[in-house]
């Protein structure tokens, strides 16, 4: 099949972006965040290369004034310079929306990133400094200025302070009830921790989920006075142990919302063929024990299956929850196992969940739907057939938008009004 057919094979609502051909230094695109701003433009920053983790890749934005009908061309705003030969990369942007700076009457945008140095200790595009650019345009351009922030050591770093951590954040932070903003990430081992791993392996390497708090970064008009905090304190993050590796924990890609008793909810990747999550009742600085994600409290319900690829969750209205996930553990379509990335991270599902008043399990979902589906077909640049890994969500005008990558290669969106509306319906469209 062609490109056009390729294109539309999800039957999206919105097309973002699509790159001239499958051999550019633009034909991968992911990570795919999707913002409302402040001014009602819906603002876009993805990383984009001419394949994952390649020396050209970076993170840009593009923006649309029309609520997502059309959209401008990408402009980077950070990445390898001319002079980089094989470092300097940037990865994996995310954006804070400062709503009102103090004494200015506009908001701020931040974004975020991962910036390699020149150094490589688990994979290029995750060793780096957790930079920034800020735009005070409502994302038409980004400052010059590049700002660089501290993520905390652990026992799993480096021991040496001038290597930077292995480390992503992949989901749009949550605004917390006193206004600071909590970014869950993704923590790798270094190669000094970890050291039966080639750099290659982040599916087996020891991983742990830590917390970045931006204490301040809603009221504070100076970006290199943020105050960035970095939780839990201690050792070690968040593990869950490796099904094969004894002393070795694998736990990825968190997502936290709150739920309406307030505390947070982090849902978690693993190696295990289920998702799992923990719970904070103090906004993110200390955390329960991850245990399986399951259908419900009671002890008989059934784990959320996934296999080791990002399993977003949602705020909705009326303190509902909306996860996205593949809903099999790693074997379906033929997989051989949660790595399997080729056949097990298509089609993506979807389920909503609602609160229940429990001390351990507060969540109860229904049974899961077919969200978006492309056949399994091989496109892009490496002949990926995933679809929906690392989107993104926002309710705007009350409606509900999702923003995906579809085999990291073309940018869509989708209203979900329809498919959340026909939850409840006696024939779920789910097989």
């Amino acid at each position: 099949m062609g490109p056009l057919e390729e294109l539309h094979r999800t039957d999206p609502d919105y097309i973002t972006y699509v790159p001239e051909s499958v051999d550019t230094r633009h034909a991968e695109n992911q990570h795919f965040i999707v913002i409302a701003t402040p001014a009602d433009t819906f603002l876009a920053i993805w990383t984009q290369s001419s394949s994952e983790a390649d020396p050209d890749q970076r993170v840009v934005s593009a923006r649309s004034t029309d609520e997502g009908q059309t959209w401008t061309d990408p402009i980077e705003i950070a990445g390898p310079g001319p002079t980089d030969a094989g470092m300097g990369i940037a990865s994996w942007g995310f954006p804070i929306v400062a709503p009102d700076i103090p004494e200015s009457g506009r908001h701020r945008i931040y974004c975020f990133y991962n910036k390699n140095v020149g150094i490589d200790d688990s994979r290029g595009d995750t060793t780096g400094e957790m930079r920034c650019r800020f735009s005070d345009d409502d994302g038409r351009s980004w400052s010059d200025r590049e700002i660089q922030y501290d993520i905390k050591s652990a026992a799993i770093s480096h021991p040496k302070p001038d290597v930077p951590e292995s480390w992503i954040v992949y989901q749009q932070p949550t605004v917390l009830a006193d206004g600071s903003v909590l970014a869950p990430y993704t923590h790798w081992a270094s190669n000094q921790f970890d050291v039966d791993l080639d750099g290659s392996a982040m599916f087996d390497r020891h991983s742990e989920v830590r917390f970045l708090r931006f204490e301040d970064i809603r009221e504070e008009p100076d970006p290199a006075s943020l105050t960035v905090t970095t939780w839990p304190h201690g050792e070690h993050g968040l593990q869950v142990p490796h099904p094969d590796r004894p002393g070795i924990s694998v736990v990825q890609e968190p997502a936290a919302r709150y739920l309406p008793d307030g505390r947070l909810l982090c849902a978690m990747r693993t190696l295990q063929g289920e998702l799992y999550f923990a719970l904070s009742e103090d906004d993110g600085r200390t955390w329960d024990t991850p245990r399986p994600l399951c259908y419900g409290p009671e002890s008989e319900a059934q784990p959320l299956e996934n296999p080791i690829s990002p399993a977003p969750i949602y705020s909705l209205p009326n303190d509902r929850i909306l996860l996205v996930f593949y809903n099999n553990d790693g074997t379906g379509h033929g997989g051989t196992g949660p790595q399997n990335t080729r056949v097990n991270r298509t089609p993506a599902w979807y389920t909503i969940g609602e609160y229940v008043d429990h001390p351990s399990h507060p969540i109860s979902f229904d049974p899961p739907r077919i969200l978006l589906d492309n056949d399994r077909i091989p496109y892009g640049p490496n002949d990926r057939t995933e679809v929906a890994t690392y989107p993104s969500f926002f309710v705007y005008d009350d409606t509900p938008y999702f923003w995906y990558p579809d085999r990291k290669h073309f940018l869509l969106g989708k209203e979900l009004t329809a498919k959340l509306d026909r939850y409840g319906s006696e024939n779920p469209d789910c097989h």
